[in-house]
C-alpha cells in the first residue's frame, strides 16, 4: 500500500518576486516582462533576489546565477517546512540544464574566427576556472548540498520540462514506497542568457514582437524561475496525491496525456486546473506561461507548488497537466492534507 505524500515546504523565485507569499496571487498578477533586452523576443526577467543573504560568499563565488537561483529556492523550501534540523536525511532530485557560457569570449572568438590551435589558446587564456564548474549540471545539486547541508542521496536530471516533472515523480514515488523519508525536488531556469535565447530562437520556438498572452502569440516567451518542494510522510500544507509522466515525442502526445489524466484521481467539482506547457492548448486551465513565461526545468514543479497553495487556500483539488516543447507529458494532482 502506498504511503501518503505531503508537501511540507515550498521555495519559489521568479519574475513575480521571491517566496511563497509573492506567488500566492499569481493568477491575478500582472506579468513582469522585459521587451527590450533580447528584442524582438520578450522575456520574464528574474526579480532581484538577496543571494548575498542566503548563500555564503565563498560558495557563491563558484556559482553562476542559475545555480544561485536554484540554491536560493531550495533553501526556501527547507525553511518554509521548518526542516533545517532534518537536512541530513533529505534526498535530493534536481532538474537542471546546461551551464552558462562566457558571452564576451564567444563574441571574441566569432569575430576572430581562429584556427584550431589559436582557438584552444583563446579558450585557455579567456575562460575562468570557475566557469568550467558552472558548466556542470550536477553542480547545482552539489551547491544545494554544501550550502544547506543536505546529506541524503542526490540525482540530477536533464531534459527541459520533463526533467522537472521526473524529479518530482521520483521523489514522490520513493516516499510513497517507503524508501525515502524526505525528498527535496525541483528545478531552476535562468532565461536571461544570450545563448539560451539564441538556441530557442534558432529552433523556431520563440514569440517575436510585443508580449502577448499564450492564446495570441506564435511561440513561447522565456521566463526565469526556480521551484523546489520538500516532500515527506507528514501531512504538510497539502497532499501530493499523484504524479504521472510519459516521455514520447510530438507524435501521439495528446493521446499519451489523455492516458495520464485517465490514470489520475478523478477531478472534483471546483478543482483548480493549471496548464504548465510552453504552448497554448484547447485544454482547460490557468496558463502558467502567461504569468511566468516558459521556465523549462522549473515549470512543472512551479505549477505543482502553485496548486498546493491553491489547495491551502481552500480549493478542493488542483490538477496540473503539461506537454513539453520537444517531448514529455506529465500530470499531477494535489489535494488537502
Amino acid at each position: 500500500m502506498r504511503r501518503p505524500v505531503g508537501i511540507l515546504g515550498i521555495g519559489l523565485a521568479s519574475s513575480l518576486g521571491d517566496g511563497v507569499e509573492a506567488h500566492r496571487p499569481w493568477a491575478h498578477s500582472a506579468p513582469v516582462v522585459d521587451e527590450a533586452r533580447f528584442a524582438p523576443h520578450p522575456i520574464h526577467p528574474l526579480a532581484k533576489l538577496p543571494f548575498a543573504e542566503t548563500i555564503p560568499r565563498r560558495e557563491s563565488r563558484q556559482m553562476e546565477d542559475w545555480q544561485r537561483l536554484g540554491t536560493h529556492a531550495a533553501g526556501q523550501a527547507i525553511s518554509h517546512a521548518g526542516a533545517a534540523d532534518r537536512v541530513a536525511d533529505m534526498d535530493l532530485v534536481v532538474a537542471a540544464g546546461g551551464g552558462e557560457r562566457d558571452a564576451a569570449l564567444d563574441a571574441q572568438i566569432l569575430a576572430a574566427r581562429p584556427g584550431e590551435a589559436a582557438l584552444h589558446g583563446m579558450l585557455q587564456a579567456g575562460l575562468r576556472p570557475t566557469l568550467f564548474l558552472a558548466q556542470l549540471s550536477n553542480l547545482l545539486a552539489g551547491s544545494i548540498s554544501i550550502v544547506h547541508k543536505v546529506g541524503g542521496s542526490s540525482r540530477t536530471l536533464m531534459g527541459e520540462e520533463i526533467a522537472g516533472a521526473e524529479a518530482l515523480r521520483m521523489a514522490w514515488a520513493r516516499i510513497g514506497a517507503g524508501t525515502s523519508a524526505l525528498g527535496l525536488a525541483g528545478g531552476a531556469f535562468l532565461a536571461e542568457r544570450p545563448e539560451i535565447v539564441l538556441l530557442h530562437a534558432m529552433g523556431g520556438r520563440l514569440h517575436a514582437g510585443p508580449w502577448a498572452p499564450m492564446a495570441g502569440r506564435g511561440g513561447t516567451v522565456l521566463g526565469s524561475a526556480a521551484a523546489f518542494l520538500l516532500l515527506g510522510e507528514d501531512a504538510g500544507i497539502a497532499r501530493l496525491s499523484h504524479v504521472g509522466t510519459d516521455q514520447g515525442g510530438p507524435a501521439g502526445a495528446e493521446a499519451r496525456l489523455d492516458a495520464l489524466l485517465a490514470a489520475a484521481p478523478p477531478a472534483l467539482p471546483g478543482a483548480v486546473e493549471i496548464w504548465a506547457g510552453p504552448f497554448d492548448t484547447p485544454r482547460p486551465g490557468l496558463r502558467l506561461a502567461d504569468a511566468f513565461g516558459h521556465t523549462a526545468e522549473s515549470a512543472f514543479p512551479l505549477a505543482v507548488a502553485l496548486g498546493a497553495l491553491a489547495v491551502q487556500d481552500g480549493a478542493p483539488q488542483a490538477r496540473i497537466a503539461m506537454t513539453g516543447a520537444w517531448r514529455g507529458e506529465a500530470v499531477a494532482v494535489v489535494e488537502p492534507a
